[in-house]
């Protein structure tokens, strides 16, 4: 048996919107980058209200390593895809140490 091992680095992005059209926007996505992320869905629940959406998950993985920024610069591409195919305004991108906010909104 082989073991290959690296440094644990996750990088999670964080959305509302329908889960059926993010999936299919993350397998083309996947099919051009040669990539494999997970996608699970949640709620969130806020003041006055709730709504559906999905966490996408990106590890370093051991098979094909990479450093901390090309994930998260992976991550941070992937999140300009889904925000065109959910038709979302805004995500969260969280890693280890950060956490950030993105939106197409003019005035944040």
């Amino acid at each position: 048996m082989q073991i290959k091992s690296v440094k644990t680095y996750r990088v999670h992005i964080f959305m509302s919107g329908p889960i059926e059209v993010a999936k299919q926007a993350i397998r083309q996505y996947c099919f051009h980058q040669g990539l494999c992320v997970t996608i699970e869905p949640t709620t969130f629940i806020y003041t006055g209200g709730e709504e559906a959406g999905f966490v996408v998950g990106l590890v370093n993985y051991p098979r094909f390593p990479t450093t901390p920024e090309a994930l998260i610069k992976t991550a941070k591409c992937l999140v300009n895809e889904l925000l065109t195919a959910t038709f979302q305004h805004s995500a969260l991108l969280v890693t280890p140490e950060d956490t950030e906010w993105m939106t197409l909104r003019e005035a944040a």
